[in-house]
């Protein structure tokens, strides 16, 4: 039953499982109302189905491949024009474990357009939209690898990093108007996300590095709870980041000047 004051509501992608169902159960029980997007319908409505009898909250479905523009446009418009939606959920994408030469380009360039373009398409549509209805939260789904590229396929790691700045330059320039946001880089989960070449399935992984699904998602919405801007559910030390964070912002003020660095001038 519906026992949660409303939230408004929660636009889920990649919602038709994995972590991104998780994440709709998770919030519908929080008092969120739902609409869940994924390219599979029937697994999608399975997905609402289940989460609007045990919680009594409304969820629609939008069948929609991010990968497709017209698709695309349409969510954007959503986030635009569907006033009480106050959360938006980028967890649509996929990963690559094969080394570079062995990859496909045209797998590569359906990545990117997933993991950054689409991604970066419906932010750029819910975060003016949040600001001008005085607030709302984006979280978006990055992973470890924006952190360590030597992890996986290079162009997956590429396209997580990019996640972490977008991210991180949300909160710079907006954070002060209203507009919540955090970065999830999850390690390895249990889910289908690694049945995929050169892995075959997380029951592949060593299993002391796979978290279920469900914890990460918990650990996740644990760190927006406590207004993280990055939360790495598997980091045991949260000061390892804090330090790592300190770090990079102090040198940031070190990266410009008129002169190259003495290592750089000819002998």
């Amino acid at each position: 039953m519906n026992t949660e004051q409303n939230k408004g509501i929660a636009l889920v992608t990649g919602a038709s499982g994995g972590i991104g169902a998780i994440y709709a159960e998770r919030l519908a029980r929080r008092g969120y109302d739902l609409i869940l997007v994924a390219r599979n319908a029937a697994r999608l409505e399975a997905v609402a189905a289940r989460i609007g009898t045990a919680t009594g909250r409304a969820v629609k479905t939008v069948t929609a491949d991010l990968n497709d523009a017209a698709d695309l446009h349409r969510i954007e418009a959503l986030l635009r024009e569907e006033a009480g939606i106050s959360m938006l959920v980028n967890n649509a994408g996929f990963g690559a474990a094969t080394p570079l030469l062995d990859s496909d380009v045209a797998r590569m360039e359906e990545m990117i357009a997933i993991n950054v373009t689409a991604l970066t398409r419906l932010t750029y549509a819910a975060a003016p939209a949040f600001v001008a209805r005085g607030g709302g939260t984006i979280v978006n789904i990055s992973s470890i690898v924006a952190l360590a590229p030597e992890v996986l396929n290079g162009v997956y790691g590429a396209s997580k990093a990019y996640v972490l700045a977008l991210t991180q330059s949300l909160q710079h320039e907006l954070g002060a108007r209203g507009l919540r946001v955090q970065a999830v880089l999850p390690g390895a989960s249990a889910t289908e996300f690694w049945k995929m070449p050169g892995v075959g399935g997380h029951e592949n992984l060593p299993k002391e590095i796979v978290m279920s699904a469900e914890e990460m998602v918990d650990a996740a919405l644990a760190g927006l709870d406590a207004g993280e801007i990055v939360t790495i559910p598997a980091l045991q030390d949260g000061g390892e980041w804090l330090s790592y964070d300190a770090t990079r912002r102090a040198m940031a003020q070190h990266l410009g000047g008129s002169a190259p660095a003495p290592r750089y001038r000819a002998a």
